[in-house]
C-alpha cells in the first residue's frame, strides 16, 4: 500500500521515478479527474496531474517533478509542481481510484496556451535582435507536448514571421547520458536528436518560412537547467530543440 506524503520531500529536491499511472475518478467538473503516480522507491504518492502531458493507464511513466510547498492535497498525493510526465514502452495493468473523500482539481485552462489564428497579435518592431527559443519535449518522444512544447514553438515561428531572418539554426538535443531510475537503464537515442529538430523545421515551412533560411544540427551537450521552458528540471532541460534566430 502507499504512504501518503505529507509534504516531507524538500521543495528543492527534483524528483526521478518511473511507475504505472493511477486514476482517481474525482469529479470537480470538465477534466477534473486526478493522476497519480508512486515512488517505488519510497512507497510516497504524488500527485501528477498538473503535467503538460497526461498518464496513459495502459503504460509506465517516467515522472520528473519538484514538491510543492505543502498544503492541500485535492488528489490523495504530495502535489509535484513543477511536473513532466512521459509515457514509456512499459505495460501496465489499468489501475482506478474513487473519489473517496478528495475533491479533485478544477480545471483551469494552462497559461502556455496557444492562442488562435484569428486573433489580433502585436507584431515585432525594430531594432530586431538576434533570439533563441527553446522547445521542450517528453522522454523517448518527437511530438510536439501539447500547451508547452505548442506555446514556445508558436513564439519561435511568431518571431519569425516578424523578423524575416536571414538565418534560423534549429539545433536539436537528446538525452543521451544513461541513468538508472527505479532499477531501469534509461537513455534516448542519439538519433531522437534529429528527429525532434526536424520536426520543428518542418513546422516552421508550413508557416511559411523560407526552408533556405534553416539549418538543421544535433548537440549532446548538457541542457541550459534553468529555462523556462523546462521550469527549472534539469533533467528535462536535455531534451529540446533551439530555434536561433538571426534577423535581417
Amino acid at each position: 500500500m502507499a504512504l501518503v506524503a505529507t509534504g516531507a520531500t524538500p521543495a528543492s529536491e527534483d524528483l526521478r521515478f518511473v511507475a504505472c499511472p493511477i486514476y482517481r475518478d474525482t469529479d470537480a467538473g470538465k477534466k477534473s479527474g486526478c493522476w497519480l503516480a508512486d515512488d517505488p522507491a519510497t512507497g510516497l504518492r504524488y500527485d501528477v496531474s498538473l503535467s503538460p502531458t497526461k498518464p496513459d493507464w495502459n503504460h509506465a511513466v517516467l515522472v520528473e517533478g519538484r514538491a510543492a510547498s505543502p498544503g492541500a492535497q485535492p488528489c490523495g498525493g504530495a502535489v509535484l509542481e513543477p511536473v513532466r510526465v512521459s509515457v514509456l514502452d512499459e505495460s501496465c495493468t489499468r489501475f482506478k481510484l474513487e473519489a473517496e473523500s478528495f475533491p479533485g482539481r478544477t480545471f483551469a485552462l494552462p497559461t502556455r496556451n496557444v492562442r488562435p489564428l484569428y486573433e489580433a497579435r502585436v507584431a515585432q518592431t525594430r531594432p530586431f535582435l538576434p533570439r533563441r527559443f527553446s522547445i521542450p519535449f517528453d522522454f523517448g518522444s518527437s511530438f510536439i507536448v501539447y500547451q508547452l512544447g505548442d506555446y514556445y514553438l508558436d513564439g519561435a515561428i511568431n518571431y519569425a514571421l516578424d523578423v524575416l531572418p536571414v538565418r534560423i539554426t534549429i539545433t536539436g538535443h537528446a538525452d543521451t547520458e544513461p541513468a538508472e531510475v527505479s532499477g531501469r537503464r534509461i537513455a534516448e537515442p542519439a538519433s531522437l536528436a534529429r528527429d525532434r529538430a526536424d520536426r520543428v523545421a518542418q513546422a516552421l515551412v508550413l508557416r511559411g518560412i523560407s526552408r533556405a533560411a534553416i539549418t538543421i544540427t544535433t548537440d549532446d551537450r548538457e541542457g541550459p537547467g534553468n529555462n523556462e521552458a523546462f521550469d527549472g528540471l534539469n533533467a528535462a532541460s536535455g531534451r529540446r530543440v533551439e530555434v536561433a534566430i538571426s534577423p535581417q
